[in-house]
């Protein structure tokens, strides 16, 4: 087989292969005995029409039979001649496929680029360890006091911040009128249109109000979007936030083991310290890396970077679904997407490049206590035996992912091991 490689643009790659005449022919052969065994004319039973018919009334048959057997195992040959690694399917060009005749054809691939490493020791980067001050726990100990509140009902004009309990109905222009009863929000968080929002502040318990509203240009049904419309609100009952206070009582009310409030301050600092310390090796890991990549100029292939633009749509996508909002109802302008999430996609993609050609220079590999220690880790979340786990990550093709995880965080810490990092 005759295999002639040039370099295009970037990673792209153009292969001219030529398959021998005697390959093209016991493909063709094995062809015809796959097509005359399902064959069907008038006159044979099936599986008994003579070659000579086969060749004249399925042709077709038998040249696509070739084809679909045919050129992938000699591209997989190819591609195994050149020593090139494919990131994405091929383009094929000039494709001559004749019985009795050499196979030819020029496939256009994109190839994981060859990096050249330079230095990636000693980086130099700046990165300080931010403490945990009395303010954020004060801070975060005030946002469970919020999650403590009670609301009770008053007797007074409704403000922000209060609770509210109206009925309304809601006449949208075009289109039918809607009611409920009963239906709470808290005012000024937004959860409303904006005029109902400002219409319930200063009514009172059995007030009436009846406004003008317009649905906003992006409103999330498509058929109200930009219209007019009136709503007809009656206030119900207007209930105020109450605190609690932060003391011993707050923290028993807390549940678990807390007896006094210094006990909650004691565990909210700890989380704050547990949560900085990722948080700080999640910001030095991207400082490090940062550095290296600005010593490594390469290309990255296209079909990597689409495939993480994809991937971050399809997360959006997941995110919204899981707040109840159906993707598929918006208006998704990927002409103006794609360009945006762009740049950050190659930016992933070099970055993970790079981190493997670094672990490959180093012969950087996680052990297999370590991947078994991840497994039991994913079998006691999931409630499974850890052998099930693996089996069942093997025959998904998760356990490579798990190591590929693996190798990266040691990569990881193998850079920042030979960083020079200051405050």
């Amino acid at each position: 087989m005759k295999v002639a490689v040039e370099a295009m643009d970037g990673c792209k790659r153009r292969l001219n292969v030529e398959a021998p005449s005697d390959v093209v022919q016991k493909e063709w052969e094995k062809a015809y005995g796959r097509v005359q065994k399902q064959a069907r004319l008038p006159g044979f039973r099936k599986g008994h029409v003579p070659r000579s018919l086969v060749k004249v009334h399925f042709a077709d048959e038998v040249r696509r039979e070739v084809a679909e057997h045919l050129i992938p195992d000699v591209y997989r040959q190819a591609i195994s001649e050149a020593q090139l690694r494919p990131v994405d399917e091929p383009n094929l060009e000039n494709v001559t496929l004749e019985e009795g005749a050499p196979l030819s054809f020029v496939a256009v691939v994109e190839v994981r680029p060859e990096i050249t490493l330079g230095d990636y020791k000693d980086v130099e980067v700046r990165h300080e360890t931010p403490t945990i001050t009395d303010e954020q726990v004060n801070g975060a100990l005030e946002h469970m006091r919020e999650q403590q509140a009670e609301y009770r009902t008053v007797e007074r004009a409704a403000g922000p911040g209060d609770l509210v309990i109206v009925d309304y109905t809601l006449a949208p222009e075009g289109h039918d009128a809607t009611s409920a009863n009963g239906y709470q929000f808290i005012v000024g968080s937004g959860a409303v249109l904006p005029e109902i929002d400002q219409a319930v502040v200063g009514m009172q318990a059995a007030d009436e109000r009846h406004v003008a509203l317009r649905f906003a240009d992006d409103h999330r049904m498509e058929t109200l979007r930009g219209k007019a419309g009136t709503a007809d609100v009656k206030l119900i009952e207007v209930k105020e936030k109450v605190l609690p206070d932060l003391d011993d009582e707050f923290a028993k009310a807390l549940g678990g083991s807390f007896e006094t409030l210094d006990a909650v301050r004691t565990e909210v600092k700890k989380q704050l310290d547990a949560r900085r310390e990722v948080e700080h090796r999640r910001g030095l890991e991207e400082k490090v890396v940062g550095a290296v990549l600005a010593r490594h100029d390469f290309s990255v292939p296209d079909a990597m970077v689409m495939r993480h633009v994809a991937h971050q749509i399809e997360h959006a996508r997941e995110q919204m679904r899981r707040q109840g909002v159906d993707p598929d109802k918006l208006p998704w302008d990927y002409a103006k997407l794609i360009p945006e999430l762009r740049p950050e996609s190659e930016k992933a993609v070099k970055r993970t490049l790079l981190l493997e050609a670094i672990a490959e220079r180093e012969a950087i590999n996680p052990a297999e206590d370590e991947v078994d220690k991840e497994i039991e880790r994913f079998a006691q979340a999931a409630q499974r035996p850890a052998q099930a786990v693996r089996r069942m990550m093997e025959k998904s093709g998760d356990l490579e992912g798990l190591r590929g995880g693996l190798r990266e965080r040691k990569t990881l810490d193998f850079l920042i091991q030979h960083a020079k990092v200051s405050a």
